[in-house]
């Protein structure tokens, strides 16, 4: 494998260093328009080589980014740094328990897996290598509301609500073919944006309650080890004209809502905050450490909470 270099430099302040060297594993649609251009067009990192369950669809993303398309997945990982995956989380699983004893520092989507063990064995297989991972929660990569939420993480709050409330029947909705967000319904799609803001504020989750509501809505009541608690509405079948989001948490001044606008300040949305995702995972590269606030232990933490949910709502 390239070597990646170390030091203390910041992402963005390559000269003199080897760019870290990137394999996508998936092809879809946030491969093409987020993953792979989130990588080509960051200053410290390059696209090397695309890999996917359709070969014909990697090599046209491929020889859009100048990069090789390969047909073995464990060619891929040889010939890299680092992996990011845009596959469904099952598939993730797998592969990335694969990457990272290959070598390969991982940046992963959410949720990480499918279920806990899965995600224990993706944990595992990081630590056991000493790689470093990122998993890109979207929320916590948009620097305004991250500000907001480290902020409101050291001024006790007493609980709060989250609300992800989606529509797959949106006209143009990219995601309305997936598989498995149908199958597996909002709360392993929007579950995971709702515990990767409720828990850094308030706590690991010691207990959870819930109940199911009209197509795959879920409505969850989380009771954390801080003693604090909160509540979550998710879903993926809402009609179009009902969609909603919103997170608030409560102290002993009073509510405190998000602030407005994803904080992207560059006009990029998702994009730009892909490519902050892939400066952390390049500054931990660099400096040599496996730790970040999203990394794979969080991930697992989240799934943890999912999965008990899913046993309540089955219940």
């Amino acid at each position: 494998m390239d070597d990646a270099g170390t030091g203390a430099a910041p992402p963005g302040s390559d000269a003199g260093r080897a760019r870290v060297r990137f394999g996508l594993v998936g092809t879809g649609f946030w491969a093409q328009e987020v993953h792979a251009p989130g990588v080509a067009g960051h200053p410290d990192t390059e696209l090397a080589g695309v890999w996917g369950r359709d070969p014909a669809k990697a090599a046209v993303i491929a020889e859009r980014h100048g990069a090789r398309a390969h047909e073995d997945l464990d060619e891929l990982f040889a010939s890299v740094d680092a992996v990011l995956f845009s596959v469904p989380p099952d598939v993730q699983a797998r592969a990335a328990v694969r990457a990272a004893a290959a070598g390969c520092h991982l940046l992963l989507e959410k949720p990480l897996a499918l279920d806990l063990a899965a995600a224990r064995a993706v944990e595992q297989a990081v630590h056991d290598a000493g790689v470093a991972s990122v998993v890109f929660f979207t929320e916590r990569f948009a620097p305004v509301r991250e500000a907001w939420l480290q902020e409101r993480a050291g001024t006790g709050c007493l609980g709060g609500t989250a609300t992800w409330l989606a529509s797959l029947r949106s006209p143009g909705n990219p995601f309305a073919g997936s598989t498995w967000r149908h199958e597996r319904g909002a709360l392993w799609d929007v579950g995971p944006h709702a515990l990767s803001v409720l828990l850094p504020v308030l706590g690991p989750v010691a207990d959870v309650a819930g109940a199911r509501g009209a197509g795959d809505l879920v409505h969850l009541v989380l009771r954390h080890e801080s003693g604090a608690t909160s509540t979550a509405a998710l879903s993926l079948t809402m009609p179009p004209e009902a969609i909603r989001s919103g997170l608030a948490f409560y102290d002993e001044h009073g509510w405190h809502e998000r602030p407005d606008g994803d904080g992207a300040g560059d006009g990029q949305g998702a994009l730009g905050h892909h490519r902050r995702a892939v400066s952390d995972l390049v500054a931990c590269i660099r400096e040599g450490r496996t730790d970040h606030r999203c990394d794979v232990s969080f991930g697992t933490e989240v799934v943890a909470v999912l999965e008990r949910a899913q046993s309540v709502l089955d219940r």
